[in-house]
């Protein structure tokens, strides 16, 4: 994917603030400090379009960026940060509902997991409603600079059997490296093409 621009639209909270255009989108959800912003830079090759924090739980809003002028990201808070009043949690748990209850322009949500880790219950949650609701799940396995190659296989048996995968394809990325970017891309353009999006691919 050749990435001619890329802008930040709006952090939004409610319904009524979404961009209206009508194009397709992909959300990025996952516990906080996944690297959700992170991917998102390398993705736009853009340093600091979205940003990044090492305080998890900076995301409180869902932050749209638009694409070449033919689609949308949305970045949606991180859950799953214990220091966040149950207050707070609930409180961004709405914002996420809202948009992923009743958005018709989102055709794909990625799940980011940290490739060391087994996901946790909230990941779990995350991708059985994603499916109930009968959207396209892309799995992302985030920080794969951080173990070796030959271990890979060993943690997407973990992330398989934790989150109860119906077949969907593990894609293990490195910010850092800068590895797995070009597949993603081909993955979500294969998501818009399926849903009679014509997208520029090159």
């Amino acid at each position: 994917m050749k990435v001619k621009s890329a802008e930040f639209i709006i952090s939004a909270v409610n319904t009524d603030q979404y961009p209206a255009e009508g194009l397709p989108e992909v959300a990025f959800v996952g516990r906080s400090n996944v690297g959700k912003s992170s991917i998102i830079n390398s993705l736009l090759n853009r340093r600091n379009i979205a940003r990044t924090s090492q305080n998890p739980g900076k995301t409180r809003t869902i932050n749209f960026f638009k694409v070449n002028d033919e689609f949308h990201f949305a970045d949606l808070p991180g859950y799953g940060y214990a220091k966040v009043s149950k207050t707070e949690q609930a409180k961004w748990g709405g914002i996420m509902e809202r948009y992923l209850s009743d958005r018709e322009e989102l055709k794909c949500i990625l799940i980011l997991v940290d490739i060391r880790h087994e996901p946790k219950e909230d990941d779990k949650r995350m991708y059985e409603w994603a499916r109930h609701f009968g959207y396209e799940c892309l799995i992302v396995a985030t920080k794969s600079d951080k173990i070796t190659r030959g271990k890979y296989q060993k943690q997407f048996s973990l992330i398989r059997k934790k989150l109860g995968l119906s077949g969907e394809k593990i894609i293990p990325i490195s910010s850092l490296k800068k590895t797995g970017i070009d597949e993603l891309w081909n993955e979500i353009a294969d998501v818009f093409i399926k849903n009679g999006y014509e997208i520029t691919v090159e």
